[in-house]
C-alpha cells in the first residue's frame, strides 16, 4: 500500500511539472532566455496554475465520487458549468497572456545600446547620415514643429501600434482556448479517478475470490478433520475393547496425527514427509486392527523432503482404502504407493471391491472435498483418474509441483 501511494505522489508530480513547464516554453518565444525567470515571478503564472490544480483535484475528489459515482449526473453539470464561469471570470489564461505579450514590448521599446566612442570622420560627403527633415522623422512621420529627432540621443524610440492593437486587452466573448483546457483538466481527471475506481473494483473482487477460496477450503477442512478423527478414534475404541496389547502404541500414533492435523493442515501447502509420516502412523493403527487377513504393501520412494504438498489431500484416498477395501471374512490386498520425481509427486491406491459395498458409498463428502480441493490448489497442474475395473478400485493421482 505504501509503495502504491508513492507511485502515485511521484506520477502526480511529475504531471503537474509537466504541466507547469508549457507556459515557460510556449511563452518564451524568440525573446532572451530571462523572460522564463519573467514568467515564473509573474503572479498570473501561480494564478494560472493554481486555478487548474484546483479544479484538477476538486472534480476528481470530491465531484467525480460524490455526484458521478452515485449517477447525480444533473447537480455534477450544474456546478460543472459554474465551475467554467469561474474561471472565465478569472481569465488565468488571458491574464498570463497580456502579461508576456506587455513584458515583450517593453523590452521592444528600451533605446539601444549606443557607442560610446565618437564616430569616425569620413571625408566623402554621400557617406555622411543625411540631416534630420525639420518637419519629419526618419520614418517621414510628423512630429510638433521645434521638437527634437524621436531618434535623438536620450529619446526612446516611438511604438506606433499596428492595426490588432486597439483589441489588446479586451476581454473576449468567448475564449476557446480557456474552455479547451478547462475541458482538458477535467476530464483528464475524471479519467484518472475512473481508473483509480476500476483498480479498486478489480482488487475487490480479486480479494473476495481469495477470501471465498480460503474459507471454501477451511469448510473443507473442517469436515475432513472430523471425518478423519472419527474413523481413527473407532479403530482405538476396537483396540481397547479387545485388551490389545498394542493400545498404548496406537495412542501415541494418534497423538502424533492429531498433532499433524491441528497444527500442520492449517496451511494450505505442508512437506510431504509429513503427510507421508502421517499415512504411515494410520496404517499403522489399521495393522493393528485388521490382523493378518489384510495384506498392507505401503511404500515411499523419491525425494520425498523436498517436496510439498496440501495436507489430507493423499489421506482421503487412504481412509477410503480401509474404509471399503477391507472385509471381515475374506483375505483383502491394500496397495498404497507414494513416489516423488523432479516435477511430479505420484499417489497410487489399490484394493479390492466386495459386493457387500455400496457403490454410492465411495462418493462420499471426503472424496468429494478433496476433488474440489485439487481444483483450488491444484488448477490444471493435477490428474486424477479413478477406475473401477476387475474387481479392483484403483485410483492415481499426479501433481504437477
Amino acid at each position: 500500500m505504501v509503495r502504491v501511494k508513492t507511485y502515485l505522489v511521484v506520477v502526480h508530480v511529475a504531471g503537474w511539472l509537466l504541466f507547469m513547464a508549457f507556459p515557460l516554453l510556449f511563452m518564451n518565444g524568440d525573446v532572451s532566455g530571462g523572460n522564463a525567470i519573467g514568467v515564473l515571478l509573474s503572479p498570473y503564472y501561480w494564478l494560472f496554475c493554481f486555478t487548474y490544480a484546483v479544479l484538477f483535484y476538486l472534480n476528481g475528489y470530491l465531484l467525480f465520487p460524490w455526484l458521478l459515482l452515485k449517477r447525480r449526473y444533473l447537480v455534477y453539470t450544474l456546478i460543472t458549468v459554474i465551475l467554467y464561469a469561474g474561471v472565465y471570470f478569472l481569465q488565468p489564461y488571458d491574464k498570463l497572456v497580456r502579461r508576456n505579450e506587455l513584458r515583450r514590448k517593453e523590452i521592444s521599446t528600451m533605446p539601444p545600446m549606443r557607442d560610446t566612442q565618437a564616430p569616425p570622420i569620413n571625408s566623402d560627403p554621400g557617406s555622411m547620415p543625411p540631416p534630420h527633415d525639420e518637419g519629419f522623422d526618419n520614418g517621414r512621420n510628423p512630429r510638433p514643429p521645434g521638437g527634437p529627432p524621436p531618434d535623438a540621443p536620450g529619446m526612446p524610440r516611438r511604438y506606433f501600434p499596428g492595426p490588432g492593437a486597439a483589441n489588446f486587452g479586451r476581454h473576449k466573448p468567448f475564449d476557446t482556448t480557456s474552455l479547451f483546457l478547462f475541458i482538458m483538466i477535467i476530464a483528464l481527471s475524471t479519467a484518472t479517478k475512473s481508473i483509480q475506481q476500476w483498480q479498486l473494483t478489480e482488487q475487490r473482487a480479486t480479494q473476495a475470490e481469495a477470501d471465498k477460496a480460503s474459507a471454501e477450503l477451511s469448510f473443507l477442512k473442517a469436515q475432513i478433520n472430523p471425518h478423519f478423527l472419527f474413523n481413527t478414534l473407532n479403530n482405538i475404541y476396537t483396540l481397547s475393547v479387545m485388551k490389545d496389547d498394542n493400545a498404548p502404541d496406537s495412542i501415541m500414533k494418534l497423538s502424533n496425527i492429531m498433532r499433524y492435523v491441528t497444527d500442520d493442515a492449517n496451511a494450505d501447502f505442508v512437506s510431504l514427509q509429513s503427510e507421508v509420516d502421517c499415512i504411515n502412523d494410520y496404517i499403522e493403527l489399521q495393522r493393528l486392527r485388521l490382523g493378518k487377513k489384510t495384506i498392507i504393501d505401503f511404500g515411499a520412494s523419491g525425494n520425498i523432503e523436498s517436496k510439498s504438498i496440501a495436507p489430507l489431500v493423499l489421506m482421503t484416498f487412504v481412509e477410503n482404502v480401509f474404509k471399503y477395501g477391507v472385509s471381515k471374512h475374506e483375505e483383502s490386498g491394500i496397495v498404497i504407493k507414494i513416489s516423488a520425481t523432479k516435477n511430479e509427486i505420484i499417489f497410487f491406491c489399490e484394493n479390492s471391491i466386495f459386493q457387500d459395498i455400496n457403490e454410492n458409498n465411495r462418493t462420499g463428502i471426503g472424496l468429494k472435498n478433496t476433488r474440489k480441493r485439487l481444483e483450488h490448489l491444484y488448477p490444471g497442474k493435477h490428474l486424477l483418474a479413478i477406475t473401477n475395473q476387475n474387481n479392483l478400485y484403483t485410483v492415481n493421482l499426479t501433481l504437477q509441483t
